[in-house]
């Protein structure tokens, strides 16, 4: 009898250090997420990102450290319909200051290496700005070097919207979805033109990463062939397993490899489930009749499709993609470039679907521990968690 109870005991504690051992590893890893949108969420919603959001958001200052977040980059964000993007963008980056100055032992603002790994020892969560879109920059490298000086690390070259200086995947592809985002450059030539490659120069001579996120597949490789520094992928997935239109095919990711950037995978359910397009949009065609009722409350789509998915939350949530899906996306691009250049850039609070168990910030740790289950070894999940990233952040700073 004892000895059966000293086996049971036994098990029990190795089955407690296995469970705890990825809280560790965890715990000790520098965990860097390279897109989150809850900024523009914050001023579209009147939130205040230093308070509970919990059941509204996807995040908030407290759940971001709870989750064991070390490093975000906050998107600034706005679409080819604003008004003045560059204040909007202004604007944007004054609010992250704003949460700093309110909350001095909590975050700061990181621009260098040497002040992330600052922000890492002091138990902050630090914080980089990245400009999601180039047209926030109104074709003017004045603007684009101003708004380097107030913090931005990156910019994604494009958003859904084409700039006079370079296309979109949303454009290049032909996808439809947003086809009014590119209604005034409906014959414009694929890819960079030479102020686009003045951009990218500037970009570099900088120190401002180039982020390839976004953009379409003649400006990916006039990029590629332009820059003089790694660039990153902040938030997209492979279009192999996946077909989205911006999603990398697979010359794409090799040539991030090559150029020795990095991709960072994306939460949403639409560029890791191939099936994710069909289930949602028969969800919509269900509820057309009631969407087009709201919509004529409020014209802005993301009003109709948030009550709908919360009146039908069990349906949305069966829509979601497996956890799996994001780690074959992972392993797929392990397999063709390498552990060395793949991340995590989550696209919380710009997406309306995440994976099944990634419901916010506070599940990043069940990454580790399936990273852990999948035999990953220790330093291969500090690479993906955040290591990557900052091996390319520090190849873009000018000695």
């Amino acid at each position: 009898m004892k000895k059966i109870l000293a086996l049971i005991l036994g098990i029990t504690i190795i089955a407690h250090a296995k469970s705890q051992s990825y809280k560790k590893i965890h715990a000790k890893a520098i965990v860097c997420d390279t897109h989150n949108d809850i900024i523009s969420t914050t001023i579209q919603k009147c939130y205040q990102f230093d308070t509970d959001l919990t059941g509204k958001t996807h995040s908030d200052l407290t759940r971001m450290l709870k989750g064991g977040l070390d490093v975000q980059v906050f998107s600034v964000f706005c679409d080819g319909h604003q008004k003045d993007p560059y204040n909007f963008a202004n604007r944007e980056i004054d609010s992250l200051y704003e949460w700093v100055r309110r909350n001095p032992s909590k975050m700061m603002l990181v621009t260098t290496p040497a002040q992330l790994q600052q922000s890492v020892e002091e138990h902050k969560l630090g914080c980089i700005l990245g400009v999601e879109g180039g047209h926030m920059i109104e074709n003017d490298l004045t603007k684009l070097e101003s708004l380097f000086n107030r913090g931005v690390r990156y910019m994604t070259l494009t958003w859904n919207n084409n700039t006079p200086w370079a296309t979109s995947a949303e454009y290049e592809s032909d996808n439809q979805h947003h086809k009014d985002e590119n209604a005034d450059t409906a014959l414009q030539k694929k890819g960079l033109n030479n102020f686009g490659k003045q951009v990218l120069k500037k970009m570099n001579e900088l120190g401002m990463m180039v982020d390839l996120s976004h953009v379409g597949e003649q400006t990916f490789w006039d990029a590629i062939n332009t820059t003089t520094k790694p660039v990153i992928v902040s938030h997209s997935c492979v279009y192999a397993l996946c077909p989205a239109f911006r999603n990398l095919k697979d010359d794409q990711i090799k040539a991030v490899g090559k150029n020795d950037g990095v991709i960072q995978l994306n939460f949403y359910s639409g560029f890791l489930d191939s099936t994710y397009k069909t289930k949602d949009s028969l969800f919509r065609t269900m509820h057309k009749a009631e969407r087009d009722s709201l919509l004529k409350i409020n014209p802005e789509n993301y009003f109709a499709d948030e009550y709908l998915y919360a009146k039908y939350k069990d349906e949305v949530q069966i829509m979601r993609a497996p956890f799996h899906l994001l780690f074959d996306h992972l392993a797929y691009i392990i397999k063709l470039i390498g552990v060395d250049h793949v991340g995590l850039g989550s696209d919380f609070d710009g997406i309306n679907s995440s994976p099944q168990e990634l419901d916010d910030v506070t599940d990043y740790p069940l990454i580790t521990k399936e990273l852990k289950k999948r035999g990953y070894s220790t330093i291969d999940i500090k690479k993906i968690l955040g290591g990557n990233f900052i091996r390319v952040f520090e190849a873009n700073q000018v000695k």
